[in-house]
């Protein structure tokens, strides 16, 4: 199981990245800077806690890991 900090670490760093590309996007659909500087934040800010959700419950689930180095 991850530990918080990793979880919340990989989250910034997910989202930052959608961020960037959301932004790129809403520019390129819309034309405006404004429009796409805000979907980008608000896709940013749902993207956060629905990836933070996901990934804490993925956290309890068991299937899919090894239980040792080796995967015994």
């Amino acid at each position: 199981m991850e530990n918080r900090a990793r979880t919340f670490a990989k989250t910034f760093t997910w989202q930052v990245l959608g961020l960037v590309v959301m932004a790129i996007l809403g520019f390129i659909t819309t034309g405006s800077m404004r429009a796409a500087g805000g979907l980008a934040l608000a896709s940013t800010a749902l993207g956060t806690v629905t990836y933070v959700i996901h990934e804490r419950l993925w956290s309890a689930v068991r299937w899919g890991r090894s239980e040792g180095p080796l995967g015994r």
